[in-house]
């Protein structure tokens, strides 16, 4: 749904009157605010406040904003209204958005919002809960116009007029055959032009479909990729059971750009904004790939522990080590999320895994022999040419060994059903600093005489 804000909102006077409890002035406010201005504020307040804010606008009003709000967000003001408001809200959502609210709550609640609806609104509900979580029939709309391809465009459009209240979008309209078997679909735009005596499977043309069991974000790529207004959901016989629009599919993109986003960094996504996100749930999402990352670091520590007599010998070793994986490990990282890209694009797949290895071979090459290169002569300046040897040829090794690594570890994620956002950083970082080490200390024992 499109949102709207308004230049005549003064978020700083709203946010007084909202903390100071004028609620009259608060009211004013808010009626001057445009929708996303309200959904970003909402999005930035402790959750006490979410609710208040909610309570001074109509029920019109309450409904645009709630529906635009974030599931985690939503969530979180449920648990603060009272269970009449609650009902009101969650009976006005489309089936798909129902569905996202649900997954975010405990059963008990869930169990008394599904039981309040009507028994036609129960059944679309239940339709996109019996999905499986990160399918696309999750987040589908199951109310669609479905047109006969032996329909008249007079009574396609009669058909069109009579559900335009039910449905979620009427731009795009599946065509079907007797046993509800999608055979093309038709825009709107060639329903208006054509003579009202046409058969609409005459103006079909084929249809991109997506399949209610598989991801979420692979149907949404397809829409995005093929700029569909929206896509056909059907199930593994082709037949009808929902429509993915564009801004549910651009909604899925949003949230799957996020989730790799925040895992390559190391984290688990945050469900809300930032700010109405309690600081526990922000240690959550990190604390588990700090351990993660830290017991990878003790491979480290032990490459050290084996190479100490090393270092005692040449103590300058240890100057290059903060410099040489960190090279590595920013160069594997470049590398998985290059591939990590690709395959979320379908440029690539794990069959492609020879020819992965090929080019981020000869990238790692390319870029180790520049910055070995340029490692040489500056070490080579400051300390010793043999000293410039060692740093040059470990900086080209891996390089190599780094980019390599870095493209194929996405795909053995993929391969094991993995996530590769998720699977890759930890991996890279522990493969690389401790075969980096391991690497630099032999090739230091082989040209220093160690």
């Amino acid at each position: 749904m499109a949102t709207t804000t308004s230049p005549l909102f003064d978020e700083g006077a709203f946010t007084d009157a909202l903390s100071s409890g004028d609620l009259a002035r608060a009211q004013a406010f808010a009626e001057q605010a445009g929708t996303s201005d309200l959904v970003s504020l909402l999005g930035r307040r402790p959750s006490y406040q979410q609710a208040v804010l909610f309570r001074l606008l109509t029920k019109d009003r309450a409904l645009e904003v709630f529906e635009n709000l974030d599931a985690g967000t939503q969530a979180r003001l449920v648990s603060r209204l009272q269970d009449d408001e609650v009902a009101s809200v969650f009976t006005e959502l489309d089936p798909d958005d129902r569905v996202g609210l649900l997954d975010e709550l405990p059963a008990k609640i869930t169990k008394r919002l599904m039981h309040g609806l009507s028994p036609a609104e129960r059944e679309l509900t239940s339709v996109v809960l019996g999905y499986p979580d990160g399918s696309v029939g999750r987040r589908m709309s199951p109310e669609v116009v479905a047109i006969r391809e032996d329909t008249t465009v007079g009574a396609a459009l009669t058909r069109v007029r009579s559900m335009l209240d039910e449905v979620e979008t009427i731009y795009t309209l599946p065509v079907v055959d007797d046993h509800r078997r999608v055979v093309g679909v038709v825009g709107l735009r060639d329903l208006l032009r054509a003579d009202p005596g046409t058969v609409v499977g005459e103006l079909a043309r084929a249809a991109d479909l997506a399949y209610a069991t598989e991801p979420a974000e692979v149907a949404a790529r397809r829409c995005a990729s093929t700029k569909r207004l929206a896509l056909p959901v059907v199930d593994s016989e082709q037949r009808l059971v929902g429509i993915l629009t564009v801004d549910d599919a651009l909604a899925v993109l949003e949230a799957a750009e996020s989730e790799d986003q925040a895992r390559q960094g190391g984290a688990e996504p945050l469900r809300s904004p930032y700010l109405s996100t309690p600081v526990w749930s922000i240690v959550r999402s990190r604390v588990v790939w700090l351990l993660v990352l830290a017991v990878g670091a003790t491979l480290t520590v032990q490459v050290l522990e084996r190479f100490e007599a090393t270092l005692s010998q040449m103590v300058v070793l240890s100057v290059f080590i903060p410099l040489l994986i960190g090279t590595g490990g920013n160069t594997g990282n470049q590398a998985a999320t290059t591939v990590t890209r690709a395959l979320a694009l379908g440029d690539v797949r794990p069959r492609d895994v020879l020819r992965i290895m090929g080019r981020e071979a000869l990238v790692g090459l390319s870029l180790g022999l520049i910055l070995g290169g340029l490692a040489f002569a500056i070490v080579s300046l400051v300390y010793t040419v043999a000293m410039g040897e060692v740093i040059g040829l470990t900086m080209l090794l891996m390089c190599t060994l780094a980019a390599v690594a870095g493209g194929v570890i996405p795909l053995i994620a993929r391969l094991l059903h993995a996530d590769p956002a998720v699977f890759s950083n930890p991996f890279i970082s522990t493969l690389i600093d401790a075969t980096g080490l391991i690497i630099y200390f032999l090739i230091a024992k082989a040209l220093l005489g160690l």
